[in-house]
Order: C-alpha cells, then sequence, then structure tokens
C-alpha cells in the first residue's frame, strides 16, 4: 500500500469514528524542498496526525492551520519560503519554497 493510501485511510478511519479531520496536500514547490507536489498528511480533531508534507517546524505550523480548517470549514492555501518572514519563523531557510493546500474532510 502506497503512503497516499495509507494516509487517506486513516483520515477515513478517523472519519468514521466521529471525529473531525482535515488533509493537507503540497500542491507545489520551488527550489529544495523535502516533500514533492502531491504529499500528504492528515490530521484530526486531537491533533493527531499521519503523513508528511514538510517535516520540522514547517509541519506544526500546518498542523495548527489544519486543526483551524477543522474547526471553520474553510480551505487555505498556505505559502512558505525564504523571502517570507513566517518561513524563518517556522525554520524554512534552505531557499526553497512550498505551496500547501489544506482543506477539511467532509
Amino acid at each position: 500500500m502506497s503512503d497516499t493510501a495509507e494516509i487517506l485511510d486513516q483520515a477515513a478511519r478517523w472519519r468514521a469514528d466521529g471525529k473531525g479531520v482535515a488533509l493537507a496536500t503540497v500542491v507545489k514547490t520551488w527550489g529544495s524542498s523535502p516533500r514533492q507536489p502531491g504529499a500528504k498528511l492528515a490530521v484530526n480533531d486531537s491533533g493527531e496526525f499521519v503523513g508528511s508534507v514538510s517535516g520540522g517546524c514547517v509541519e506544526g505550523a500546518v498542523i495548527g492551520e489544519a486543526q483551524e480548517a477543522i474547526k471553520d470549514g474553510k480551505p487555505r492555501l498556505l505559502d512558505f519560503g525564504i523571502s517570507d518572514d513566517q518561513a524563518w519563523e517556522v525554520g524554512l531557510a534552505c531557499g526553497g519554497k512550498v505551496a500547501i493546500f489544506v482543506e477539511r474532510v467532509e
């Protein structure tokens, strides 16, 4: 089974158990990036997660946004990169950029 299939299966199990779930997907990268487009991360409303979209502090920021998406139902397109103040805050100082789409799973 692929990583993506395992991540989606876990998200489906969480939903079946009545948990709120969000899915984050890498949609674009520029330069150095630890994960490629299509990489996924599923998060539930208890803070449990499976998969990876970046690693390190970027992943922590994405998990936080995913939990907000679970609460408010609004999708988000997150951009992290060397030119952003937020990139320095979350540790993406390697020169790469990454765009991550986060949405609540219904």
